[in-house]
């Protein structure tokens, strides 16, 4: 297994899904790690899995919503646990909490997608640099979508933010390379998510499938991924052996995208 011992990371949108699995396989490498989410119940749950797996977790509740969440984070994180070495930037909105197409969409929905996104990313990822170019060391990993590199069928605010995601990935890691910081992205094809959850009612219903049907026949190999299979991508980017991968995009996605 890859080491983490004595980095501190930051994993947002912890509290269930893929950043749950990740704040834990991130734990489990040695890092002490900060989980932050809108649900204090969610966030404890992920600090006391944690515990019992042997790790040491802070618990942060934080709307990303509001604009001096991501400075209130970095504060209690610098106090409580030290200054962050790895940020993964995972909270985030999909298009099930209200798709629509673009001529239909929401403008309200477009904003909140933007901003939580592709703006708190950026955000944190421009407050925890200054600490990772002073020590010539640090990891931020993106975590995207498969809908970063191909369409989203009435998802168009999901889709543009992530594919704005990837821009931003590549941009910074190319302006850090020199550094010590490396800047990846992790595309998750459908995992099992509550956010995927609703999804897939939706397209059942628009498709006149099951919810079975829709959900088998997602992958190439079959079904959907589990939050699990995303965790090791994101623990290896962390890590020192992942030095030179920069400016990269992985997909995990059971064969869905093949490029």
């Amino acid at each position: 297994m890859f080491s983490l011992q004595n980095r501190i990371a930051l994993v947002t949108g912890a509290g269930r899904g893929i950043g749950r699995a990740i704040a834990i396989g991130l734990a489990k490498a040695g890092a002490k790690v900060g989980v932050t989410a809108r649900t204090a119940a969610e966030v404890e749950g992920a600090v006391a899995d944690i515990q019992k797996a042997g790790g040491q977790a802070l618990a942060i509740v934080a709307d990303l919503t509001q604009k001096d969440a991501p400075a209130q984070i970095l504060q209690e994180m610098t106090a409580k646990l030290g200054p962050i070495d790895i940020l993964v930037n995972n909270a985030g909105i999909g298009s099930s909490a209200n798709p629509r197409p673009v001529a239909e969409f929401s403008d309200d929905f477009w904003e909140l997608s933007l901003l939580l996104n592709l703006t708190v990313p950026y955000k944190l990822s421009k407050a925890v640099l200054p600490h990772m170019r002073e020590q010539r060391w640090g990891r931020i990993i993106n975590i995207a979508s498969i809908n970063s590199k191909m369409p989203s069928l009435h998802g168009a605010a999901y889709a543009a933010s992530k594919h704005g995601l990837l821009g931003l990935t590549r941009t910074l890691a190319l302006e850090v390379a020199r550094e010590g910081v490396t800047v990846n992205a992790i595309c998750p094809g459908p995992v099992r998510t509550v956010m995927n959850d609703k999804r897939i009612e939706y397209d059942a219903l628009r498709r006149s499938m099951t919810f079975k049907e829709v959900e088998q026949a997602m992958t190439p190999i079959g079904g959907r991924l589990e939050p699990e299979d995303i965790a090791p991508m994101a623990v290896y980017l962390a890590s020192t052996e992942a030095r030179m991968v920069t400016g990269q995009a992985f997909n995990i996605c059971g064969g869905v995208l093949l490029y």
